[in-house]
């Protein structure tokens, strides 16, 4: 059997004093979906490199601290990225202080990466959320509850 071509990306759990997460709303071509900031690694780049340049050019934050890894997660299918057989996700855990979210990329860049706004969610509004928009990944209240319990 082949092996899989999986691209490797880098998200962040950002957690804020009040014990909420910073999500980015996804327009995929079949759902919505709202996801941590974080992103592929790019060739020659560190895990922890990628993830700081994501989270600057998404969110505007620059995050010098230590990262703590969290969650590992394997998605195999290609809507998961385009051009792959599916995505690694690795996912950290930042505590900030609540910032309003300020992408350093431009609209188009926004537009190409499919995202359309940002939003400091509680875990109760997760868990009880009842709309069409999706959250990922799918068991976010589940396991955010865990994180935000440690």
């Amino acid at each position: 059997m082949p092996s899989l071509n999986l691209r490797h990306s880098a998200r962040a759990v950002v957690l804020d004093e009040e014990d909420r997460i910073l999500l980015c709303r996804c327009v995929l071509p079949s759902e919505v979906v709202w996801i941590t900031p974080g992103g592929g690694i790019e060739e020659g780049e560190s895990m922890s490199a990628a993830l700081r340049r994501e989270l600057f050019e998404e969110v505007g934050l620059v995050f010098e601290g230590p990262l703590q890894h969290v969650w590992h997660q394997q998605l195999v299918g290609p809507e998961y990225a385009p051009g792959h057989d599916g995505v690694i996700n690795d996912y950290f855990l930042l505590r900030v202080e609540t910032f309003e979210p300020n992408s350093g990329l431009s609209d188009s860049d926004l537009a190409a990466e499919r995202m359309t706004s940002f939003r400091w969610w509680m875990l109760s509004e997760i868990a009880e959320y009842q709309g069409p928009e999706l959250f990922g990944p799918q068991d976010l209240a589940a396991v955010l509850d865990e994180l935000i319990a440690k």
